[in-house]
């Protein structure tokens, strides 16, 4: 069975991550429990990830508010409605175009169901979802650890979670992935917990230097 969080276990799962890790307890001291970060299992939160991918996450919600804007709700049938030239208005760059029509597509003609991914391992969901073009295993990772509340999620490819790492731990920068997962280890199988905390690290940190 999935091991998943809810807003009924997450102060404490974040607990006993900072009993096992004085790191951790340090960003609990410092800067409270981390914002319980979640996102429904739609449409628009897959398109909302996506328009993350290497952007900053200020531009991703200006693309999608200016889609919400122009179609009202965010379904795959409104948006195959749109033209190269009407997404192009909305932010959307040639990529994400063919990424996000390639998905409403799949998910219109049934090759890809939504709440039946919400009942498989993450690995079966890795596998369907990167069968989608432009989905890698970073989308993967955020959409199982926003979305589904998987436990055990550690996003490799995500720039902010390793910087975290870096600094939380004082690594060199050019410390190899290896290093960072072999750290991500200890905090098995709750990985996913000490991910918020370290999103929550990164952003306090940088609120403090600016």
């Amino acid at each position: 069975m999935v091991k998943v969080f809810d807003l009924n276990n997450y102060h404490q799962l974040c607990d006993l991550l900072a009993e096992q890790d004085p790191d951790l307890a340090g960003i609990m001291n410092r800067y409270g429990y981390p914002p319980f970060w979640s996102r429904p299992n739609t449409f628009e939160s897959l398109v909302h990830i996506i328009l993350e991918q290497q952007v900053s996450l200020a531009s991703a919600l200006a693309a999608l508010n200016k889609l919400k804007a122009k179609i009202g709700e965010i379904n795959p049938e409104s948006f195959l409605q749109l033209n190269d030239e009407e997404l192009k208005a909305c932010y959307f760059s040639r990529q994400k175009t063919i990424y996000v029509r390639d998905l409403a597509q799949k998910i219109i003609n049934g090759a890809l169901s939504l709440s039946a991914l919400a009942l498989l391992p993450a690995n079966d969901i890795r596998i369907q979802l990167k069968n989608i073009k432009g989905i890698g295993d970073w989308t993967v990772d955020i959409y199982l650890a926003f979305t589904l509340h998987h436990c055990d999620i550690f996003p490799i490819g995500d720039l902010a979670v390793v910087n975290a790492v870096k600094s939380l731990k004082k690594l060199p920068k050019d410390a190899k992935k290896e290093d960072l997962l072999e750290i991500s280890n200890i905090w098995k199988p709750y990985r996913t917990l000490a991910v918020m905390l370290l999103w929550h690290f990164y952003l306090e940190e940088r609120k403090v230097k600016i």
